[in-house]
């Protein structure tokens, strides 16, 4: 399965938080699953640390390429194909971060982790 995790669902992943349902982290531990973190949520975590709203232990552009590399997860760029995809997608959620996360699982045909009910809302396989 190619998995593509949620913001949040990445960061409860690396502090290994009890949020991350058992359903998730199975999925996410299985090796024969590929598991892909998205270019969007690198802008969102760096947009909420430097807002404050977020605290990591190093700047956002040391600390997620190494959590990246220590996990074996492959980033996903923002490709013209999702942006544009945004564009169709009903407006059932405004956040432009989860948006694009969506628009990129429906063009790559990827399963998103996330614990958003609204992403329910859109022809998205989800996982939680």
């Amino acid at each position: 399965m190619r998995l593509l995790l949620d913001t949040h669902a990445f960061l409860w992943w690396i502090l290994d938080d009890a949020r991350l349902s058992p359903t998730a982290r199975t999925a996410v531990a299985r090796r024969e699953n590929e598991v892909f973190v998205s270019a969007a949520s690198a802008w969102e975590i760096a947009v909420k640390t430097a807002l404050g709203r977020l605290r990591l232990p190093q700047p956002p552009g040391r600390w997620m390429p190494k959590h990246l590399d220590a996990t074996g997860f492959q980033p996903l760029p923002v490709r013209l194909e999702h942006a544009l995809r945004v564009y169709d997608l009903p407006d059932h959620h405004r956040d432009p971060f989860d948006r694009m996360l969506i628009a990129q699982a429906l063009e790559d045909r990827l399963t998103l982790v996330t614990a958003d009910p609204r992403f329910g809302k859109y022809p998205v396989k989800t996982i939680w």
